[in-house]
């Protein structure tokens, strides 16, 4: 018996040792494929991989629409919207930001329309790594791979990654394929207006329209408008170098 209870043990910790192994893997290799990333642009998202499978089942399958533009071939006038509509403390906070988060929590326990509280570096660890869904598991992978970005990218990188990477329509990825899908224009002429409208949509593009927008997106994009202008315009990207 106690020969059996010794064996019993070491396989366990031989097992235990396996895990541990595995998971000092599985953290190396998400911090060299982030650091790979910080030079190379992503050929794809795990969000693009999960609408396409998903469309594979449905009555309309969909074909994805993406083209990668660098940060320079990106206007100036999308940046300042996207972070005026999603993330206004993005050049100060390192990937959480906290009191939106709060905030988020004392609306949610208040009831009625359940309010996120996600930074542009939070949706691009998701939309770049993980699949849909609000499991803890989830959750807590999402955390770990924002913390990297935020350490390995600087915040210029991490909007260009998004901007490139982002949900726009049924199929249609990036700004740049965003801006000619909705508007027969490149991602670096796109106007004001444009670039306001298509920050308004972010919540909900696969419900809401930039080139047909319903009174709600119009309403949001004059929003979006004027906290561009209240934060400073284009200078403001000054301190995402």
């Amino acid at each position: 018996m106690a020969r059996r209870a010794k064996k019993s043990k070491l396989n366990a910790r031989g097992f235990l040792r396996h895990v541990v192994r595995g998971l000092v893997y599985a953290l190396l290799a998400s911090v060299a494929l982030v650091l790979i990333f910080r030079w190379v642009p992503p050929p794809g998202t795990a969000l693009m991989v999960e609408r396409k499978v998903a469309s594979w089942t449905s009555s309309e399958p969909i074909d994805l629409q993406r083209e990668w533009r660098a940060w320079d071939g990106i206007s100036d006038s999308l940046k300042m919207a996207v972070i005026a509509g999603e993330d206004q403390h993005f050049p100060s906070h390192w990937g959480f930001d906290l009191p939106a988060i709060r905030a988020a929590l004392l609306h949610n326990q208040d009831g009625g329309s359940v309010r996120g509280a996600s930074t542009i570096s939070q949706q691009v660890a998701k939309n770049l790594f993980l699949w849909s869904g609000r499991s803890w598991l989830r959750k807590g992978l999402e955390a770990w791979f924002t913390v990297l970005i935020e350490t390995l990218w600087s915040k210029e990188r991490i909007l260009e990654v998004y901007l490139n990477s982002v949900e726009w329509g049924p199929g249609i990825f990036g700004a740049e394929a965003a801006a000619r899908h909705h508007f027969g224009v490149g991602a670096d002429q796109l106007s004001a207006a444009q670039s306001a409208r298509l920050a308004a949509v972010l919540p909900n593009p696969l419900r809401w329209s930039a080139s047909r927008p319903s009174a709600y997106v119009l309403q949001r994009s004059s929003w979006i408008s004027r906290q561009m202008r209240q934060l400073g315009g284009s200078g403001f990207l000054q301190q995402l170098r």
